[in-house]
């Protein structure tokens, strides 16, 4: 049987925050709560139930959040999700600025938590845009019209590094940047690696 305490492999993350120390401690706190097991993925406290991943809490500049996986699935019926950007298909955030805003929410965002486990237990799954959906950017398609090798390696990637490279492709306004982007990559896409290998 799984214990909902503290992980202390993941006590570093929290005792190593300035910022955003009270808050995620009582994001923390929620979590445990729900009896969900703490882990450590991507170097953040996640949070799951049967294995499964449910929740992520994680730091940024302006504001901490919990991360809902599988949020694009969820009621949401107090509207306290934020779809990061337009290119984030799964997941839904829940941002807080302050540790009253946490505590004022705390029974909403058990009531979350409890759903995400159903949706995971319900074996319910995000239907994401396959790869042929997203844009090709110019300079992409000018390199696979040019050399038919590269064009083949590409392809033969695992879509999920084929979309993290059109995603990067295609993000930057300049032609050139763009261009600068896909002659930078050429070697890690002919030796089958991803953007972030």
């Amino acid at each position: 049987m799984a214990a909902y305490s503290a992980n202390s492999k993941v006590d570093f993350y929290f005792e190593k925050s300035e910022k955003w120390k009270e808050e995620l401690e009582e994001l923390r706190d929620i979590a445990l709560d729900c009896h969900l097991v703490e882990e450590l993925k991507w170097g953040s406290p996640c949070y799951t139930f049967e294995s499964a991943n449910i929740v992520l809490i994680h730091a940024f500049k302006e504001y901490c959040a919990f991360l809902f996986f599988k949020g694009a699935l969820m009621k949401d019926s107090d509207k306290i999700l934020i779809q990061q950007s337009e290119n984030v298909q799964a997941a839904r955030q829940v941002r807080f600025t302050n540790v009253q805003d946490i505590l004022d929410k705390k029974e909403i965002l058990k009531k979350y938590i409890f759903e995400a486990s159903e949706i995971e237990k319900s074996g319910q799954k995000v239907e994401l845009k396959k790869v042929s959906e997203f844009e090709i950017a110019e300079e992409l398609q000018n390199k696979f019209d040019s050399d038919p090798n590269f064009k083949k390696a590409f392809y033969a990637l695992t879509p999920g590094r084929q979309r993290a490279y059109l995603l990067h492709f295609s993000q930057p306004k300049q032609a050139k940047t763009r261009e600068a982007r896909v002659e930078k990559n050429i070697p890690r896409i002919l030796d089958g690696k991803g953007l972030n290998d």
